[in-house]
């Protein structure tokens, strides 16, 4: 009982019984629930938004009358058989990964190189340095193709797969900075100070003793900046102007047309193999990225 003193009277007021007690637990369990649903319905709706046209790509590339709407098609290989040719996909494929990984190879190279002094020393230049990556990183690409274009064709590097390449690495290159200096922070430099005390140099220090700690972080950086280069259309749309140099990106604007003559069973089947590239990419290196970084074992003693 729960006794109530008030200047006037003394009064006794019962004190709430389990009842009251079950009752409250019953309205928490129901919010708790409520706001459950309301989360399972919106991750619900969210994902019909991603799951739906990917259906659509899928019925489409199987249907020899594809149009806009999702229907259950008479399953037809017609599509894949059109456009399993050399012009239509397998050059355009072959430069696609020629420019892309050439450029995600620049870039993670460099990226490696100039993230290592930006983690490692300290110099009054960093802070500014890294503030001017940061905003490169933010920087639209379409904002500097056309001095940039003007630049390839004095220097006579327009319609050069080598050229579109270095362009590519160096667009990739501030975000690949920045990301990697960020995983190398996580590395310890105690082990870096064991083996300069053994004799080690700078460069035997990185590619000994940083980069074997880090490899989840490179390999991060390679996924997205291939990913970032396999589906960029703009630049070597404006850098590359044979139809022999194009690639898959660019070359899936064949199948679009403004006159209602879209062919979408071929534009949906190209997509598929299209995206083929950059799944096997990431199930290679995805086997990589579980472990974390291996800094327990090298820690110890």
């Amino acid at each position: 009982m729960a006794v109530t003193d008030s200047p006037r009277t003394l009064r006794v007021r019962p004190a709430a019984g389990p009842q009251a007690a079950g009752r409250a637990r019953l309205a928490r369990r129901r919010r708790a629930l409520t706001g459950k649903a309301v989360v399972n319905v919106s991750l619900l709706v969210f994902s019909a938004l991603y799951l739906v046209p990917l259906l659509w790509m899928l019925l489409a590339s199987v249907n020899a009358h594809a149009d806009f709407r999702l229907s259950v098609p008479s399953p037809t290989g017609e599509n894949f058989h059109r456009i399993l040719n050399s012009d239509t996909t397998y050059r355009p494929m072959l430069n696609g990964l020629l420019l892309c990984g050439g450029g995600t190879l620049l870039c993670v190279v460099c990226s490696v190189l100039a993230a290592y002094p930006l983690s490692r020393f300290r110099s009054r230049l960093r802070r500014p340095f890294l503030y001017t990556i940061l905003f490169s990183t933010g920087l639209p690409i379409t904002a500097v193709m056309i001095p940039v274009y003007s630049m390839f064709v004095q220097v006579d590097l327009i319609d050069s797969m080598p050229g579109a390449t270095l362009f590519l690495a160096a667009a990739a290159l501030p975000f690949g900075i920045w990301l990697t200096k960020n995983f190398m922070d996580g590395v310890p430099t105690v082990l870096e100070e064991a083996a300069r005390i053994d004799g080690a140099n700078a460069m035997q220090v990185l590619w000994r003793i940083v980069l074997p700690l880090m490899w989840p972080g490179v390999i991060v950086v390679t996924i997205f900046t291939f990913i970032g280069m396999w589906g960029n259309f703009f630049v070597p749309f404006i850098l590359l102007l044979s139809p022999e140099k194009l690639p898959a990106s660019v070359s899936v604007f064949t199948f679009l047309s403004a006159h209602d003559q879209t062919q979408y069973g071929q534009l949906s089947a190209f997509s598929i193999v299209y995206s083929i590239p950059v799944v096997m990419l990431y199930l290679v290196l995805a086997r990589r990225l579980g472990g974390g970084f291996a800094l327990g074992g090298a820690l110890k003693g």
